[in-house]
């Protein structure tokens, strides 16, 4: 390669490095003065038994070739909802994307296959691109041979505009132009001159950085900048496959972000880094149930596959009228609790199968609506010498009837017959601590 090239090469690489830390760092100070919006409420409301929806909307991403688990949300989708009393039906699909692995054809035949089997023809059905449809080169001609749409699309769904955003694949896999972010801003403006109080929606693949769980790593800034001028959209994405019914996962500020989890497996956190794939991760399988009136109120409920229930449910009073938000993170974090244990709380050891120990002890119960997040754990022997000092994310993305906390700590920490010490904290959602628990107990 000349030198010639070299330099040019160089010269844009910098030039798409500055180009987004110059726009993160546009971003950086709204998303801080967002943590302290809003007003604080003596508890969060849900939805009123009065609620009557015009609109229901099934939202589902990240698929990733696990084109079954599609099939069974729309399945289920429709026995929970054809016979329900209040609003029956199913009026929309909505795909964020990342339903492929590599973006090549025969997996988007397989998608478009399933879809077409379970879908039925009254129902609006849309989808968009994830960053792994952007890996191949044909992603354009391939989206709209199989789906019959444009990439970036506005729906009329039951009256209320919905604005699906799938950019255009840039110099890398994941930047949207500026081309593509106009037409966004221009989609928004028009549906504000006719919309009236219906909220409007917006689904894209990642997430507005520095909004819901996950987005900080998992984010695109360049959505926030389009976003802020466009107070009362409710904007849904997915991409980081942190779960959906962490509280984190719907953060209002001057409009309204949900994450909408994982249909393939889990990410988490710990410690601020993400990338953790702990037990039980894999697989996943959560989708979205958003209803909503013609008066601005919108309800979103998490529904879990594996466990055929729900797991989440906000309601937001009006999604125009910042002024009623209850889920800003300062008011989240106002009505979260510390994690508490029960008094009769026991520890045991023994080892798996794999041979490696196993320490379970009863969970923490956190606030209601909330989560214990991660256990803070320390484990001395009987002189005292501290054998493990770990931050274990909790399983709470699990929904079973265990409610035991349960942590490998590797095949030679312990000795069978050895007497311990658990010195245990649990930590909430938005990092309220409980009480320091101390349990002994003797390997098995």
């Amino acid at each position: 390669m000349d030198s010639y090239l070299m330099a040019q090469i160089k010269n844009w690489a910098i030039g798409i490095v500055f180009g987004v830390f110059s726009v993160l760092f546009a971003v950086l100070p709204m998303q801080i003065a967002a943590l302290s919006m809003g007003k604080v409420t003596d508890g969060i409301p849900g939805a009123p038994d009065d609620f009557v929806p015009t609109v229901r909307m099934v939202i589902f991403t990240d698929s990733h070739n696990r084109n079954e688990v599609v099939a069974d949300a729309i399945d289920t989708s429709y026995e929970l909802f054809d016979d329900d009393s209040v609003y029956p039906g199913v009026d929309a699909f909505f795909g964020l994307g990342d339903f492929s692995s590599v973006g090549g054809e025969g997996d988007y035949v397989n998608f478009v296959n399933t879809l077409k089997e379970h879908v039925r023809e009254e129902t609006t059905l849309v989808n968009i691109h994830g960053n792994h449809e952007f890996k191949n080169d044909n992603y354009d001609e391939y989206f709209r041979k199989y789906f019959g749409h444009d990439p970036n699309t506005v729906t009329d769904v039951k009256g209320f505009s919905c604005i699906a955003f799938s950019g255009t694949r840039s110099a890398t896999e994941w930047t949207f132009t500026p081309s593509s972010l106009a037409w966004l801003d221009k989609a928004i403006s028009e549906a504000e001159k006719k919309n009236d109080s219906k909220a409007i929606f917006v689904f894209q693949h990642p997430h507005p950085w520095g909004t819901v769980y996950g987005s900080t790593t998992w984010g695109d800034p360049q959505l926030n900048i389009i976003f802020a001028k466009h107070p009362g959209i409710v904007d849904f994405s997915g991409h980081s496959h942190f779960p959906a019914n962490d509280p984190r996962s719907i953060f209002q500020s001057t409009y309204t972000a949900v994450g909408c989890g994982s249909m393939e497996r889990f990410e988490l956190e710990k410690n601020y880094i993400p990338g953790q794939h702990p037990d039980g991760v894999d697989p996943a399988a959560q989708m979205n149930v958003v209803e909503a009136d013609d008066d601005g109120s919108v309800r979103i409920r998490v529904y879990d596959l594996f466990s055929d229930r729900f797991v989440n449910d906000v309601y937001i009073d009006d999604a125009n009228d910042r002024s009623t938000f209850n889920y800003t993170y300062k008011n989240r974090k106002a009505n979260d609790k510390a994690p508490v244990f029960r008094p009769d709380t026991k520890a045991t050891a023994y080892k798996n199968e794999g041979g490696e120990w196993v320490i379970s002890f009863d969970e923490a119960q956190a606030a209601e609506g909330y989560i214990v997040h991660n256990y803070d754990v320390t484990i001395t022997d009987s002189n005292g010498k501290k054998l493990i000092c770990e931050k274990f994310v909790n399983d709470y993305y699990v929904f079973d009837d265990d409610d035991t906390a349960d942590f490998r700590i590797g095949s030679d920490t312990l000795s069978s017959g050895g007497e311990y010490t658990l010195t245990v904290r649990a930590e909430s959602a938005y990092h309220k601590r409980s009480e320091t628990l101390k349990l002994t107990f003797t390997a098995q």
